[in-house]
């Protein structure tokens, strides 16, 4: 391998990023592998399935899916999926990734609660929440109860997906999954700055 392919490479390790596409010394650079997006859905109801439908076949995506029994899981999980069956999911929100992305759909109000408050505490990429405008409202009351800031709320969305596509779970999948690929690929912007 050229030298001036080594410096390119060993730069881009050194920064933590890919290196960018191109020729270097004759030789074609292209990074081959994307950065994993660690995508944390939980609730297995219609909107986590349509979620889950869809997130799990972007390329680049590792998805856990969370509820709270076997039982609430479809037959046929898309490959590559992880499933998380735990009576209690909000204690397992003190064990996810800090850089993950999570989308809350979950059954209950009271467990969405628990878990944006968990979240809140532990850290995260992104959080979304689904819900109305008076559950957000009770929501931001409820998590500045809690101790939390207004700004650390803030980074919660609420809803989630696009509003104008309407509240079929099928439709905040797509818009969601919108969302997503828009955050991917200013990712991707921010690895080759």
């Amino acid at each position: 391998m050229p030298l001036a392919v080594k410096r390119v490479l060993a730069a881009a390790r050194g920064q933590g990023v890919r290196p960018a596409a191109g020729l270097v010394a004759g030789w074609l650079v292209e990074p081959v592998a994307e950065a994993t997006r660690q995508v944390w859905v939980w609730g297995a109801g219609h909107v986590g399935r349509a979620l889950v439908a869809v997130l799990a076949h972007l390329p680049g995506v590792a998805v856990t899916w969370v509820d709270i029994s076997a039982e609430r899981f479809p037959g046929g999980v898309p490959e590559g999926v992880t499933v998380v069956p735990v009576g209690d999911p909000a204690l397992l929100a003190d064990h996810a990734p800090v850089g993950a992305e999570h989308l809350v759909v979950t059954y209950s109000h009271a467990l969405d609660l628990e878990l944006c408050h968990r979240l809140l505490a532990r850290g995260f990429r992104s959080l979304g929440l689904i819900g109305s405008a008076t559950k957000w409202a009770r929501f931001r009351s409820r998590l500045g109860a809690l101790g939390h800031s207004g700004e650390a709320v803030a980074r919660i969305r609420c809803p989630i997906g696009d509003p104008g596509l309407g509240k079929h779970p099928q439709a905040i999948a797509v818009g969601v999954a919108a969302e997503f690929l828009r955050g991917a690929m200013a990712f991707r912007g921010e690895m080759r700055a």
